[in-house]
């Protein structure tokens, strides 16, 4: 039997991998003398994705630590977050959270018997509590409230009182759960120091707080339930693993904002101590890290391929989905899952000589739009006002597209430039090159006609997702179906502003790092 982890191998387990502590002495003195109480809340909003792997890992070692762990269903926080889950879908949703989590927890070796499960109205509607509210809300500006949330309540035009409501339940959940602790990723950092501030005022303990770095999606951007191509669902089929894998942002010696590599550094490799890249004997055959800095230092040197890494841990991921997927294939939990994440119901098509009376919704989050790198750029052999240019858009290959930009836009400067890329048009021969995609540019309305690429935000990676303002959710057509003309219809209304943003109906278009824009055409349109 080994020996029972003494305080600083305890405050290692429970540190590592984590961005940020706020309050170490004050954990250090706690393990000193007891185990550590320490509470992971989760909105149940969207479908939970392989990302929560992530802070499942850390329960893990939290546990490993001897810490007394209690996961929150935080389901009021859920509603009151723009009603990301509404009111007559939160019961449902809460009890999926609670199946696939323990799911999760299950598929990774943690046993269920040493966690402590409570849902937020459990507790958040009792008496004391809502008292506890309103006295919070008595010293709280809104200034600090609406500062508090702004890396995780939705941002919208016309902000909801629910919104600056949250950080202040978020704040007195580590009273009433009666913890030392708060674990939660980087972005609820503002929560946390809001909570540092104010639950002294109301006569409560400053509580010690955990971060975990946000670890980049597929895309290159924050793993997201919105971000369809960012994430792989946790039931998602094998083949749907695979293709989305494939599509991820990995390129060759790039270590930064790969998605692909922080999964094996935050999950993969704290799971079992190492990693096995999977490749062919012609390629060196396979080779065991028990140190991911080892791994990481051979893909920035390009001894590990993308290709291989990729396929390692597609194996690697299904093992942990399978008995998540097994859990979910009975009629109970499939009902579960179709009533709490309803089918947006789509038109039906309509019978001969009727007209449908359910149009089809034509809205950008259709349109799949991505931030775009330029690897080459030639002129077409056979069309002297068409370029023909390789474009990475974090895919396993970079897309063949076809630019009329000749006259427009040097080479020179579309060389090695991030782009904007529509994604999802039907592929096209022209003048016999096929292209898999249309650069969006932003073009002057008078003559002469000027050109401009549209730019998205500095620091963006390709790959990653473009979106209008409040339209995030949703996912893309895997293909545009000419006939229906759903870009065309939604073109007519790309502008660019009078500050250069690139809109759609006065909203703009969007990456997580900020606004897409081009460089002088104000009030053109984009096409």
């Amino acid at each position: 039997m080994e020996p029972a982890p003494g305080p600083q191998e305890k405050y290692q387990l429970i540190t590592r991998n984590l961005q940020e502590v706020l309050g170490e002495d004050k954990l250090m003195a706690i393990l000193k003398e007891r185990e550590l109480k320490i509470y992971w809340g989760t909105a149940t909003t969207g479908k939970p994705h392989v990302a929560y792997f992530v802070p499942m890992s850390k329960i893990a070692d939290f546990l490993k630590a001897g810490c007394e762990v209690t996961i929150l269903f935080a389901d009021l926080h859920a509603y009151l977050d723009n009603m990301k889950a509404p009111w007559e879908l939160l019961e449902l949703r809460t009890r999926y959270y609670e199946h696939v989590i323990k799911a999760m927890l299950e598929s990774i070796g943690v046993p269920l018997e040493k966690l402590k499960f409570v849902r937020g109205t459990d507790y958040q509607l009792s008496k004391e509590y809502t008292l506890d509210v309103y006295r919070l809300s008595s010293v709280v500006t809104q200034h600090d409230a609406k500062k508090a949330g702004a890396e995780v309540v939705k941002q919208v035009e016309h902000p909801l009182l629910s919104g600056l409501l949250y950080p202040g339940l978020q704040a007195l959940d580590e009273e009433y759960l009666k913890v030392d602790a708060q674990f939660g990723g980087v972005d609820q950092r503002k929560i946390f120091t809001f909570a540092e501030k104010y639950l002294p005022s109301l006569g409560y303990a400053k509580r010690v707080h955990l971060m975990n770095p946000m670890v980049p999606g597929l895309t290159g951007s924050k793993m997201s339930s919105s971000e369809e191509d960012s994430k792989i669902d946790l039931l998602d089929r094998k083949e749907d693993v695979k293709k989305k894998l494939k599509k991820a942002f990995c390129e060759p010696g790039n270590v930064e904002n790969n998605g692909v590599l922080s999964f094996i550094k935050h999950v993969l490799f704290p799971l079992k101590s190492e990693f096995v890249i999977l490749r062919e004997e012609k390629w060196g055959g396979n080779k065991t890290y028990t140190a991911y800095e080892a791994l990481e230092k051979d893909f920035a040197e390009q001894v590990v391929h993308p290709g291989d890494l990729k396929n390692s841990v597609e194996v690697a991921l299904n093992k942990l989905l399978d008995p998540i997927r097994e859990k979910f294939n009975c009629p109970e939990l499939k009902k579960l899952s179709s009533a709490a994440y309803p089918t947006p119901s789509k038109a039906k098509p309509a019978e001969k000589g009727t007209k449908n009376s359910e149009p089809e919704d034509v809205v950008p989050s259709r349109l799949d739009i991505r931030v775009g790198k330029v690897i080459s750029v030639e002129k077409h052999p056979d069309a002297d006002s068409l370029y023909v240019e390789k474009i990475d858009v974090g895919e396993a290959e970079p897309r063949t597209v076809v630019s009329g930009l000749v006259h427009f836009v040097p080479k020179e400067q579309l060389q090695d430039r991030l782009v904007v890329l529509l994604c999802n048009l039907k592929p096209q021969k022209m003048r016999g090159v096929e292209s898999q995609g249309m650069v969006l540019c932003a073009s002057s309305v008078g003559e002469p006609r000027q050109v401009e690429p549209l730019d998205p935000p500095a620091g963006c990676c390709a790959g990653e997702r473009v979106y209008v303002e409040g339209y995030e959710g949703g996912e893309p057509d895997d293909e545009l179906k000419p006939k229906k003309k759903v870009f065309e219809k939604l073109q007519a209304d790309f502008r660019i502003s009078e500050d250069c943003v690139a809109q759609w109906k006065q909203r703009n278009f969007l990456t997580k790092l900020g606004t897409v824009s081009c460089k002088s055409l104000k009030g053109g349109s984009i096409s």
